[in-house]
């Protein structure tokens, strides 16, 4: 049964371990993800996007070594694997998991970054289905990042295009608009995410929730709830 959904980004700039200088400048967006993630029951499933589809279950565990300081995280506080490598929808939904509700359980699915829209809507229908027939409630997380090109020192430069994609994708997620999603443009670095929640959510309606909204660095980063509305 799904419960709830929560949104965030997944910059490793939020982690103050890794954000140095940073951490302040970003410390509200930090506050607003950990919220968003509280407010998911004790089942999560993760939906983030990678180098290749991927299912990651709740025994992982993981490090941000690869992003300058060794900071673990598991999936569950039952994760008895080896630390591994994993994406860093995983690594972050994992640290999220940590901060919001240590005793929260976590399976990642991972969705290449290369499959068109009405694909990745797919995806997002075959997940509904399997969620609805779990009988506890379930929390999904979307890990999912914006535009890329929003200032000069961004990753992608800047361009006024991705200003209007992240405009846009900004304003529905704010609206908890589901339809909106599954035409969202190459601009934004979480496509595939978002339009798996396209698929995953339906027509609704949903109540959203906007807790935080920016562009460090450039890139623009949302994070919200949305709950099954009437």
């Amino acid at each position: 049964m799904l419960a709830a959904i929560a949104l965030t980004p997944t910059g490793p700039v939020l982690i103050p371990e890794l954000a140095g200088a940073a951490a302040a400048e970003v410390a509200g967006l930090r506050t607003a993800s950990v919220a968003a993630a509280a407010s998911l029951p004790q089942l999560w499933i993760a939906v983030g996007v990678g180098p290749a589809d991927e299912v990651i279950g709740p025994q992982a565990r993981g490090t941000f070594a690869g992003y300058g300081a060794d900071v673990p995280v598991a999936l569950s506080p039952r994760a008895g694997s080896p630390v591994a490598e994993l994406p860093l929808c995983a690594l972050f939904g994992a640290w999220l998991r940590g901060q919001a509700n240590p005793a929260a359980v976590m399976q990642v699915r991972v969705y290449a970054t290369d499959h068109d829209g009405p694909a990745a809507v797919a995806f997002g229908r075959q997940l509904r289905a399997e969620i609805d027939g779990i009988a506890e409630p379930v929390g999904v997380l979307v890990l999912a990042d914006g535009a890329t090109a929003l200032s000069p020192t961004a990753p992608g430069g800047h361009d006024a295009d991705a200003e209007s994609a992240q405009t846009a994708l900004d304003s529905a997620l704010s609206r908890g608009d589901a339809a909106a999603l599954a035409g969202l443009p190459s601009w934004i670095a979480g496509r595939v995410a978002y339009q798996v929640l396209a698929g995953l959510a339906g027509p609704g309606p949903w109540a959203a929730t906007e807790l935080a909204r920016g562009a460090p660095f450039g890139v623009g980063y949302y994070v919200g709830t949305w709950r099954p509305g009437t």
